[in-house]
């Protein structure tokens, strides 16, 4: 049985490893548009560590309050499945989120909701943040379904060549390119406005060499002539490295502890037998006195 200081350090250790991962939600919409005209379909869902999270709620904010998809008595949403489906009214306007049932929140998603009647165009723009150094494409829609040369701006001024096109491409997104968006053509006015979003991508995982070199078996000398020296990885980051001895030091602290301990505890039961011998005047009679064992420790 292990002693109890042996248990808690065992216990700590575990603790300590488990605590480094955090899994993450987020709220997925189809398609990943913030502007919408009425009568349009929304599907949302939650999705936890890459896989759909089943103990999740789609949630949204109406006039300050805070409703629940499908919830009974509310118009919001019906469940198909794990997935929110909305057929989409001007009332759909808010903020949405995922939510766990231990508290945890995705990002939240604007939705604005247009009627035909109100305006004739609208801006296709992610409603989901945008990685760092991807592509994304914006177009101004018309309520017939159709894509329109149109001007399209950034934080009021505007982008591309200045002259109307038929879509906008920015291409390796940074942090500069966050901002509010919209497009605007001669004859309908202009779309809403909606705020891009700009994120870093995932840190990459931590990668390893692997250098393997053939030897000949008839003279034992290396073989190099279809060897290829491996291609160096990037740097791993500071941040990174940083996350990875938060994690690990307090496990080697206690790995060490825990060795001490057993260490002492097995010095502490060993018992030591001392012997005395004397030799007297002739060599051929030794006396030998064992004395009574004593704790050492």
């Amino acid at each position: 049985m292990k002693p109890p200081s042996v248990c808690l350090l065992l216990g700590v250790s575990a603790v300590l490893l488990t605590g480094g991962t955090v899994s993450k939600v987020s709220l997925i919409n189809t398609p990943d548009l913030q502007q919408f005209f009425s009568g349009q379909s929304v599907s949302l869902s939650c999705v936890e560590d890459g896989q759909t999270a089943d103990r999740c709620t789609v949630k949204r904010t109406k006039g300050g309050t805070t409703e629940d998809c499908g919830a009974s008595g509310s118009d919001f949403g019906v469940f198909k499945g794990s997935v929110c489906v909305l057929d989409l009214l001007s009332s759909y306007t808010g903020v949405y989120w995922c939510e766990t049932s231990a508290g945890q929140r995705s990002d939240l998603i604007n939705i604005t909701v247009i009627h035909k009647e109100d305006r004739a165009f609208i801006l296709e723009i992610p409603a989901l943040p945008v990685m760092k150094g991807s592509d994304i494409t914006l177009h101004c829609r018309h309520k017939d379904g159709s894509t329109h040369a149109a001007y399209f701006y950034r934080n009021s001024h505007i982008i591309g060549d200045k002259s109307k096109s038929q879509n906008i491409v920015i291409h390796n997104v940074q942090q500069s390119d966050e901002g509010s968006y919209w497009c605007s053509t001669d004859i309908s006015g202009a779309s809403p406005q909606s705020y891009l979003r700009v994120r870093d991508p995932p840190l990459p995982p931590t990668s390893s060499y692997l250098i393997t070199a053939s030897t000949s078996s008839g003279s034992g000398a290396n073989d190099t002539a279809g060897y290829h020296p491996p291609t160096p990885s990037s740097p791993v980051s500071a941040l990174h490295l940083l996350c990875h001895l938060v994690v690990i030091s307090p496990y080697c602290v206690c790995s060490i502890l825990l060795v001490l301990i057993c260490c002492s505890r097995s010095l502490g039961n060993q018992r030591v037998v001392f012997m005395d011998t004397t030799q007297p005047a002739e060599l051929s009679d030794v006396a030998v006195d064992v004395t009574t064992e004593h704790d050492f420790c």
